[in-house]
């Protein structure tokens, strides 16, 4: 039942400080497996001021997909991605599965500040104060997207077009013999993390600008564009 869940778990239920009330954060969750390790990154992150989308691989297992389910219907402000991608690692479908929450997130009613987006095996080193104060203190209305230009070593991400092939039943990205033309609107390409921290000025830019949208479409082919797509439209003037 949802109060042993809340009561056992020992979910904080209340902001602990009026800094964090008035802050809301917003999470993009990508998972697959390990169900105790997502309810203890869940439980590190919760806050009932911030917004938490969780996106399930589609080729997770049923009983896994219920069990989260049965977690996420206990809360008002966590709640599933209206569409779920089958999910291959370096693929453009990892790039999708983000997207597909952002787009549910600013829906929502929730006034949040930030995303910030994380995988299954990822876990907490700061609380949730000392993010906010972060935030404020050093990239107050910036976004966290660490990269570089493109570096020679990973021009081949860019240069030949992927595909997602299926082997033994284990999806991978494999190239094809097929060179891509060079990037829309003349953009320069840059490379980085594919974790960041992003203002939600900058979520609706890449969800309606004509250069973002061009740059995803010309990204489907594209090894690990989750790499260079944030870190890229961060760097484009203004």
């Amino acid at each position: 039942s949802c109060s042993t869940v809340l009561k056992t778990l020992h979910f904080i239920t209340r902001p602990l400080s009026e800094e964090e009330g008035n802050f809301s954060l917003a999470y993009i969750i990508t998972i697959h497996k390990e169900l105790e390790m997502f309810v203890r990154l869940l439980r590190a992150i919760y806050m009932p001021q911030n917004i938490y989308c969780i996106h399930i691989d589609e080729k997770s297992p049923r009983d896994y997909k219920t069990a989260v389910q049965n977690i996420v219907n206990c809360f008002e402000n966590i709640f599933i991605s209206s569409k779920s991608e089958h999910v291959v690692y370096a693929g453009f479908s990892r790039l999708q599965a983000d997207i597909n929450c952002m787009r549910d997130l600013v829906n929502s009613k929730v006034q949040w500040n930030y995303v910030i987006n994380l995988c299954g095996q990822d876990y907490p080193l700061k609380t949730n104060k000392e993010i906010i104060e972060y935030l404020r203190s050093k990239w107050n209305g910036k976004n966290i997207t660490p990269g570089i230009v493109q570096p020679l070593h990973v021009k081949h991400r860019t240069e030949v077009s992927y595909r997602e092939y299926v082997h033994s039943g284990v999806p991978y990205v494999y190239p094809a013999k097929i060179r891509k033309a060079q990037p829309p609107h003349n953009l320069t390409i840059y490379f980085g993390s594919a974790y960041y921290v992003l203002t939600k000025d900058f979520v609706r830019f890449a969800l309606s600008d004509a250069r973002a949208k061009a740059l995803l479409e010309w990204s489907r082919d594209t090894y690990s564009p989750d790499e260079h797509y944030w870190v890229t439209l961060n760097r484009l003037p203004g």
